[in-house]
């Protein structure tokens, strides 16, 4: 579709009537979305959440604020995704931007937490503006997937260096995590009754039990979300803004929309803006990181079951996920109880497919050039003007494809 074709499209997609009241909802959950509604909330709570504590544990950031943005993540997040997909009878499941998390993380080791989370705030009024606009398929159209998807392979790269070298620091807990992985990615009917990422942490438990090194301290379970101040200062708006609503608008959720029209849905994109830069702004409030279309667990969603259906699971993994950010100090205790090398595959094993379908979508066909300026730039981890490298590795792919691979725009 053409951008033009994009601008014209209608701005603000209706849900359909009448509302689906509650026997209809009953009636719709079958035994397949409720399976593929706990499998959706099981990824997200185990892989992504292990993301979230080695960059907040790099960061210097406290086990409280942690728990607080863990909390934001799945409470909010759940109640959203809950009433988008029984408005609209299409799974809509939003959680946060792990490549965002992940820049954020870079960003940790010279900004401070409330400058960061000014960053979160004026990010989500920039998604809300887009979104209010309706410009957003345009804008999702207008930047090259190649260019974009070799920064997040950049950013994403330093998990997968992780995850080999804790195979080397730590075999006893590495090992047994990685091999069971790859066993039930490898034997596709084990994998469907026990996700990869589920059996990796389950061993990794084992392991780290019989290791004698598990060792939880502190006292409560349940939330107690952190209302944080931002700081808004130009350094850390002009590193972080930029990457950020493009982690959101044109990685997650142009992964998230894909999916989904994939499987035959057409999600509301723009409405889907408007929500992502209006919950962002009380997510920012916590601590949490911006809201997003999730493409990953969207597809567990629509993985099996009729189509008009399918969006009980998205309701499931939703009221899931607001049980699991009520306990997010327990989550965060438990994980912080174990080895360092726990986390760190954990972390590389849930990104391992991301990053390879990064690298697949940038060097494939188009924009190669432009995309592996971008990948080296961005993993280079060069800072001019303390802006992240992720931005400078955006600038420069494109810079280089505009002037050397004109050929790839106009096509």
């Amino acid at each position: 579709m053409r951008v033009d074709e994009e601008i014209s499209a209608p701005r603000f997609e209706r849900p359909p009537a009448p509302v689906a009241g509650p026997r209809r909802v009953r009636r719709d959950l079958t035994g397949a979305t409720l399976t593929n509604g706990v499998i959706g909330l099981v990824f997200s709570a185990t892989g992504p959440i292990a993301v979230i504590l080695a960059v907040g544990v790099q960061g210097g950031l406290s086990p409280a604020q942690l728990a607080s943005w863990i909390f934001g993540v799945f409470f909010l997040n759940g109640i959203l995704t809950v009433l988008a997909s029984w408005l609209y009878r299409r799974p809509l499941a939003f959680f946060w931007t792990i490549p965002g998390t992940v820049v954020v993380g870079g960003s940790l080791t010279h900004l401070t937490w409330p400058e960061v989370l000014g960053a979160f705030v004026v990010t989500a009024l920039l998604i809300l503006l887009i979104g209010l606009t309706g410009w957003v398929r345009a804008v999702m159209a207008a930047l090259p997937m190649p260019i974009v998807m070799a920064m997040v392979a950049g950013v994403f790269l330093k998990f997968g260096l992780d995850l080999v070298t804790a195979l080397g620091a730590d075999p006893g807990v590495a090992v047994p995590m990685v091999v069971v992985f790859v066993l039930l990615s490898a034997l596709p009917a084990a994998g469907r009754r026990l996700p990869p990422i589920l059996g990796a942490l389950l061993a990794g438990a084992v392991a780290v039990a019989v290791s004698g090194r598990f060792s939880p301290a502190g006292s409560g379970w349940l939330a107690e979300p952190l209302l944080q101040a931002p700081r808004f200062t130009w350094p850390a708006l002009l590193e972080l803004v930029v990457p950020l609503a493009v982690t959101v608008l044109v990685v997650q959720n142009g992964q998230g929309v894909a999916v989904l029209k994939q499987a035959g849905h057409e999600p509301p994109t723009n409405v889907v803006t408007i929500l992502c830069g209006l919950w962002s702004l009380p997510a920012a409030a916590v601590g949490a990181v911006s809201t997003c279309l999730t493409g990953p667990t969207n597809a567990l969603l629509v993985a099996s079951g009729e189509r008009d259906r399918q969006y009980t699971a998205a309701v499931v993994c939703g009221a899931g996920a607001v049980v699991a950010g009520l306990f997010a100090p327990a989550f965060v205790r438990l994980m912080l109880a174990t080895p360092p090398a726990f986390i760190a595959v954990l972390g590389g094993l849930a990104m391992l497919r991301a990053l390879q379908s990064a690298f697949a979508t940038a060097f494939r066909t188009r924009f190669t050039l432009g995309a592996l300026v971008a990948f080296l730039v961005t993993v280079s981890g060069v800072q001019p003007l303390h802006i992240s490298s992720a931005f400078w590795g955006l600038v420069a792919g494109l810079a280089v494809s505009f002037l050397l691979e004109r050929g790839d725009f106009r096509s």
